[in-house]
């Protein structure tokens, strides 16, 4: 009898499990998704800043979800969140020079499946800066001022400065300077 008894539970569960899953709808399948990538600028010195900007096409919502991942070649640099636009963006900047692989990876939701696009960047060294001329310049070398003619501006200094007492700038003759 024991037996008659769990054979009966044990139908009335399989019974009930079967009405659950007739009863429930379906789930609505995911659509295929595609994933575009773009670097900006698409060449770039080491240290500058690259914009990141991945965009998902999908028929459903492709917000949610476990977002966009991006990589440089295998290396994850990070995951965020997909708008309900399909835009997702990333600011980043690389420290090796050389050319630099980015994919950006929808991860999916229930709407989309996920997709994965790529894109290059190329990454040039940072240009070294001018060696400066020597002496002290003032404003810019090479321009306005530049001290390396002290001497002159002494001389000119020295030959208005010996002028006669109650002299003015116009009683003397220039033309001889």
């Amino acid at each position: 009898m024991q037996s008659c008894h769990k054979r009966k539970a044990w139908e009335t569960l399989a019974f009930a499990a079967l009405a659950v899953v007739a009863i429930a709808s379906p789930a609505a399948a995911a659509v295929s998704s595609g994933t575009t990538v773009q670097a900006s600028p698409s060449t770039a010195a080491t240290g500058q800043s690259v914009s990141l900007s991945a965009t998902v096409t999908c028929a459903g919502d492709p917000s949610g979800g476990l977002g966009m991942t991006f990589f440089d070649g295998s290396n994850l640099l990070t995951t965020v969140p997909v708008g309900a636009d399909g835009t997702s963006t990333y600011t980043t900047s690389f420290t090796s020079t050389g050319t630099h692989t980015i994919t950006a990876a929808y991860n999916g939701n229930d709407n989309c499946d996920a997709s994965n696009g790529t894109t290059a960047v190329d990454v040039t060294a940072t240009p070294t800066p001018p060696t400066p001329p020597s002496g002290l310049c003032l404003l810019t070398c090479n321009s306005l001022i530049n001290i390396s003619n002290v001497g002159n501006i002494y001389n000119v200094n020295n030959y208005f400065g010996s002028r006669s007492p109650g002299k003015s700038d116009w009683d003397e003759d220039l033309t001889s300077f």
